[in-house]
């Protein structure tokens, strides 16, 4: 395996939405997050879709950059990694990592999911902290995305890979990771950003990200680190290989894992002391205080007094982005309800009205108000019918454009056969006919043949041309008379011969 060759020779299915990415991209710039994507988490957070899937959205997600031109952390391009493995190999990535990497480090208590977790014994449960309330969290499933962070591990464990690292990638004399790679994983492979030192603490500057590695000057000293992060957990894991030291630090609680990494740090190395907990806790009084006092963005932003301009059965539907998924909008009780990720699990997510055809994506678990919680700004086409919402879920780039699918209506070749036959256009001959066995096809002289797509009883979309429908009219005795082609300039009808 060579990591500078274009990664579409080891996995020609991996595709992105620029050609030259597509043509370039090798797993160095995978592994160092510089393909052009940013971190698009909410395509796979709390998704159902298989590692398969989540690799065919790959190609249409939006990249923010060109290529090379700027570090974004990106947790596609690990899952992608790992199913590289899967090509190579012919196994899963969970057997590479145990056969490769957990066996022969004698990491006995270490595993790759959260359903091996759930079967322990001895195990960590999460927590999440809501206005000083400690609340007890569910595991969250990211079996999928695996390579990007499913692994659950412990401080014994981690200490037999941070030896490794530090080791020149040897654990008792045996080669697990080569020496070559090694080096270069820990050497800077790009900048995540510029700017000086702080005021507060001048010693820590630097910063570079190698190949799944960051590292920086730590008070003098050359540390290596990535962190890591799922619903109630948070770890560190660094090393300073010039110095022989290896930290692993994980919380399930979230805030407080860098603090007390530097603490162990400051004492390991022999320097002076410096009140870690006490900065992070000031930052985070800050924030919250900001939060509480700030101005309301949210209340200023609104247009008081709109309502909807249509009634809430218009907004209901499956929205699809193909680098998304599928959002469903539905009413119960007189209220719009959005299960989109939901991890396979009812959804909590209701749509409050903000204003004109904008809603607010609330909680049923929320006990106050949610002022920066996210909006769908709901757009309708010439027709005035609802046909997509956007909604912000990645800032870097344009809102996220959801289109509003077609119905799926299941009809029959006999359902089909009363449309079959000949209609008279001013003269030309229309045809409507099924092709195969139930797709209902229409030509128009001098027009190529369209597809119709069954949307409600006795009206069909054209399949590759948005915003044109075709509506048949029945008698009283059920027999079809006449068709209409509904189109943004006009409505055409066409008798039955």
């Amino acid at each position: 395996l060579e990591i500078d060759k274009p990664v579409r020779e080891y996995l020609p299915e991996l595709k992105f939405k620029n050609e030259y990415t597509n043509d370039h991209v090798t797993l160095l710039d995978m592994m160092c997050h510089r393909t052009g994507l940013p971190r698009h988490d909410f395509s796979w957070y709390g998704s159902t879709a298989s590692r398969s899937e989540l690799l065919k959205r790959i190609e249409f997600l939006e990249p923010a950059y060109e290529l090379r031109e700027k570090y974004q952390y990106n947790n596609f391009m690990f899952m992608a990694q790992g199913v590289v493995i899967e090509k190579l190999t012919g196994k899963s990535w969970e057997d590479n990592l145990k056969t490769r990497i957990l066996e022969p480090l004698a990491m006995l208590n270490t595993n790759v999911s959260v359903i091996d977790m759930e079967k322990e014994e001895d195990r960590s449960l999460a927590y999440n902290t809501i206005k000083e309330e400690i609340i007890k969290l569910p595991y969250r499933n990211i079996d999928a995305i695996g390579p990007a962070g499913s692994i659950n591990s412990c401080a014994r464990d981690m200490a037999n890979w941070l030896i490794t690292w530090i080791n020149d990638g040897k654990f008792k004399d045996q080669q697990i990771i080569p020496a070559g790679f090694r080096l270069q994983a820990m050497t800077a492979q790009i900048s995540p950003g510029g700017g000086l030192p702080g005021e507060e603490n001048p010693d820590l500057h630097m910063s570079g990200y190698g190949l799944a590695w960051g590292m920086n000057s730590y008070r003098g000293h050359y540390r290596v680190e990535h962190g890591g992060g799922i619903d109630g957990f948070s770890s560190s894991t660094c090393f300073f290989p010039s110095d022989s030291i290896g930290i692993f630090v994980v919380s399930n609680q979230g805030t407080p894992t860098s603090s007390i990494r530097n603490f162990i740090a400051d004492r390991m190395l022999g320097l002076p002391y410096r009140n870690w907990g006490k900065t992070q806790l000031e930052n985070r009084m800050k924030a919250d205080s900001m939060a509480t006092t700030g101005q309301n963005m949210d209340s200023l932003r609104r247009k008081v007094g709109t309502t909807p301009s249509h009634d809430l059965e218009s907004y209901i539907g499956n929205f699809e982005n193909k680098g998304y998924g599928i959002a469903k909008i539905f009413t119960e009780n007189d209220t719009l309800w959005a299960d989109y990720n939901e991890a396979g699990e009812r959804t909590k997510t209701y749509l409050e009205h903000y204003h004109y055809d904008v809603f607010k994506l609330r909680s049923t678990d929320e006990k106050t108000a949610n002022n920066g919680a996210s909006k769908l700004n709901f757009k309708t086409d010439i027709r005035g019918e609802i046909v997509s919402f956007e909604v912000q879920l990645e800032p870097a780039v344009d809102d996220i454009v959801f289109e509003k699918m077609d119905p799926v209506l299941e009809l029959t070749t006999a359902d089909l056969n009363k449309y079959v036959g000949n209609y008279d256009l001013n003269g030309l001959n229309v045809k409507v006919y099924i092709r195969g066995s139930n797709t209902l096809m229409v030509l128009v002289p001098g027009q190529p043949d369209y597809e119709l797509v069954p949307v409600e009883e006795h009206l069909f979309n054209l399949k590759i041309a948005d915003g044109y429908s075709v509506k048949f009219d029945l008698s009283d005795e059920g027999k079809v008379t006449q068709l209409s082609f509904l189109q943004p300039n006009g409505v055409f009808t066409a008798s039955r011969k």
